[in-house]
């Protein structure tokens, strides 16, 4: 397929962008779309996936027939079944006349099944046998009617793990993933955020009023650098909120930064080796077991923590309650550096020396540590005692017999 050709699509179809995934996503789809071959889109959530659904139904011989776009997942599972294959009068409760189904209706065009891996399983049986032989039954009846349908089916989650998971049935995949296309991310299709910036103030622009808003050259480099999770559709929004509430039409990085969100770092993908354990940023790998002792050792990290701060709490001028029970539980205390009912704090000293060879002590975090640790919080802090002394449980609501007539 010619450059040419991409460019003409991406005219008729509102496409912009020149990345090199986006181009053979596009020449997939136009090669695809004279057949009846079922096509499966794969990209994440605002990516543009539907436009891609519009051209395989539009350069196909179906054109002249019915499109229909359904979202899988805003079908309550107990009417998908309804809604996809109809039903007969009186099949369910409130079906008071017999109705037509989505692959009823567009018999001879296209259906799109977005987020197709929010199907019930049972909805996916009825589905691979359309698939399988263009048959259907509607809910409530027993007869076997004929449909001539294409599907093409998107998700934006991983339909490999959700047969693994038991989510979504193997043979579904498969006669679904005939044709395989890969939207590309806004994050990697380089330039094409910025000339979908420029699109987007020009047309809210355009809607609002207003003279358009333009980019400084480092907040062009600060837009390019954003991960943008939302893809197009927050691409889209950031345009918007700009274009309304900025005065200046000249925008530069700091008052961009203010229409990013500053939070991305969790959503970093995390790093893989080749022999399938999880790595840092300095590229050290951790197994499954590493990432358990490592967890154990920040808990452990942090009750000790927890215990200086309860000896802080009970350090100063104690009560004489919170001393006898520090002296009754020094054994908790063990693996802090310092004496916990000790009066002169320069004096303080170890209960135990700290092991030197790296091994680690036999101290065991269990509930009683909690316990008399937070008991002797609230011995130094009397107020708090006192409200969790006022509290009383609640008695349950008494029942009366009901009397008979």
């Amino acid at each position: 397929m010619t450059p040419s050709e991409i460019q003409s699509i991406k005219q008729r179809f509102g496409i912009i962008g020149n990345a090199p995934s986006l181009n053979y996503a596009i020449q997939v789809a136009a090669q695809v779309a004279p057949t009846d071959m079922t096509v499966l889109i794969t990209g994440e959530s605002g990516s543009g996936k539907e436009s891609f659904s519009k051209i395989i139904h539009a350069l196909s011989p179906r054109k002249h027939g019915q499109f229909i776009a359904i979202n899988c997942g805003a079908i309550p599972e107990g009417t998908i079944d309804s809604e996809l294959f109809g039903h007969e009068k009186g099949s369910f409760t409130g079906a008071q006349e017999a109705r037509k189904g989505y692959f009823e209706v567009t018999n001879g065009g296209t259906i799109f099944l977005d987020e197709i891996g929010e199907m019930p399983l049972g909805t996916q049986a009825r589905l691979l046998r359309v698939l399988e032989n263009g048959e259907f039954i509607r809910v409530g009846s027993s007869k076997v009617q004929k449909t001539d349908v294409r599907v093409v089916a998107a998700t934006n989650v991983n339909l490999l793990d959700a047969v693994r998971e038991g989510r979504f049935r193997e043979d579904l995949y498969y006669r679904l993933n005939t044709v395989p296309i890969t939207v590309p991310p806004l994050r990697e299709r380089g330039d094409d955020i910025y000339l979908l910036f420029r699109k987007f103030a020009t047309d809210f622009a355009d809607r609002y009023r207003v003279k358009p808003i333009s980019l400084t050259s480092d907040a062009v480099q600060e837009l390019q650098r954003f991960r943008f999770p939302g893809n197009i559709r927050q691409l889209k929004n950031v345009a918007e909120q700009m274009s309304v509430l900025e005065t200046e039409r000249e925008v530069d990085s700091r008052r961009l930064r203010n229409y990013l969100p500053a939070d991305q770092s969790s959503r970093l993908p995390m790093l893989v080796s080749a022999a399938g354990s999880a790595t840092d940023g300095a590229g050290n790998a951790y197994s499954e077991r590493d990432l358990l002792y490592k967890v154990l050792f920040d808990m452990r990290r942090d009750m000790t923590d927890l215990k200086k701060l309860v000896l802080d709490l009970a350090g100063g001028q104690r009560p004489q309650e919170a001393q006898e029970l520090l002296r009754q539980n020094s054994h908790l205390f063990t693996n802090v550096s310092v004496a916990p009912y000790d009066g002169n704090p320069a004096a303080a000293r170890p209960l135990r020396p700290a092991p030197t060879d790296g091994a680690t002590s036999d101290y065991i975090l269990n509930s009683r540590e909690l316990t008399v640790m937070m008991r002797l919080i609230m011995k130094t802090k009397p107020i708090g005692w006192r409200i969790l002394r006022t509290r009383r449980k609640r008695k349950p609501f008494p029942l009366k017999p009901r009397k008979r007539r």
